[in-house]
């Protein structure tokens, strides 16, 4: 058996170097040569004095008053323009809601495409048989932990039913871990405070 592989193995590398080694010219090799740094350079002394000017220069604007902070939560970003460091709902992903249907169910069919969809598995459904007749399943368990969460909106992508989406609330608080994990009932509850406002 070993020698089949050699054999396989052998006959992989000598077609390899048939196709791709008879494209190689010699006018088509480059050789780089590493940049020499003076002894100034290798010390670091310009980029750090670049950092240190950077520092500065914000330290200015800052003292000056053409950068001022937010005096949070008096005054806040979405109330402001873009351009003047306003935050531009249209496309900020917060906090998660899951949606109501016209009948005021849960629209979530427990397909589990979110869950598999989520890069950082924050999202954990139990479904099971739905009691009405134009669904098989309802999720009886909906978790999602928002401190796990990269909010890159993946879920809201992979739903089929347009069941989960991200909000633009961003100013959400919890004093333990326990807190953050926002089960079905509170994600409902989102949706029933931020449904006059579209997502995305």
């Amino acid at each position: 058996m070993a020698f089949y592989w050699l054999a396989f193995l052998a006959y992989t590398w000598g077609r390899t170097n048939a196709v791709y080694g008879a494209r190689m010219k010699t006018e088509d090799v480059m050789e780089l040569q590493e940049p020499r740094l003076n002894t100034l350079e290798s010390l670091f002394v310009p980029a750090v004095l670049a950092g240190l000017g950077t520092t500065i220069t914000h330290l200015v604007k800052s003292v000056v008053g053409r950068h001022r902070t937010l005096q949070y939560p008096e005054q806040r970003r979405e109330d402001r323009g873009v351009l003047d460091g306003g935050m531009d709902t249209q496309r900020y992903r917060g906090v998660h809601r899951l949606n109501r249907d016209e009948q005021g169910r849960v629209k979530c069919v427990a397909c589990f495409m979110c869950a598999t969809a989520c890069p950082a598995h924050c999202i954990h459904i139990v479904g099971a048989q739905a009691p009405w007749t134009d669904r098989e399943k309802y999720p009886i368990k909906f978790d999602l932990d928002e401190l796990r969460c990269i909010y890159c909106g993946m879920c809201e992508e992979a739903c089929p039913v347009d069941a989960i989406e991200l909000t633009y609330e961003y100013d959400i608080i919890g004093l333990t871990r326990a807190e953050m994990i926002f089960d079905k009932e509170k994600l409902l509850t989102i949706y029933d405070q931020t449904v006059p406002r579209k997502p995305m």
